[in-house]
């Protein structure tokens, strides 16, 4: 199967991606911010990037913005519940940076296991 990074500063919602997507066979490495995410990508070179937006020490945008310059071919799926306002604007930002996919939280299990499977697939 694949390596994912799971990138959140949330260590629950980490934890929960990481159970699901290794449930499926994948190989998962933790990050809690964007800073320590960039650099675990040039140690591992993961198949899959799972990040969050808001989050301190280098925000989602950011850390994608950066991975997609070094790492063009870098297959990422951003997720957002909007900060205290809700607000999901974060995820339009994102797609126009070029993920392949975008999940509002909260999300369902399955929604993120179907979500990798159809990028990894190449589907969209």
């Amino acid at each position: 199967m694949a390596v994912v990074m799971v990138i959140d500063d949330d260590s629950a919602l980490r934890r929960l991606v990481q159970r699901a997507l290794s449930g499926d066979g994948h190989e998962v490495i933790e990050a809690e911010n964007g800073e320590e995410g960039l650099t675990l990508l040039q140690r591992h070179r993961p198949d899959l990037v799972v990040t969050d937006i808001l989050m301190p020490k280098k925000e989602g945008i950011e850390t994608i913005s950066r991975m997609k310059e070094h790492h063009p071919a870098i297959k990422i799926i951003a997720m957002s519940g909007g900060g205290l306002s809700g607000n999901l604007m974060f995820l339009d930002v994102a797609r126009a940076l070029g993920v392949e996919a975008t999940l509002a939280k909260p999300f369902r299990a399955a929604e993120l296991t179907e979500t990798v499977a159809r990028v990894l697939g190449g589907l969209d």
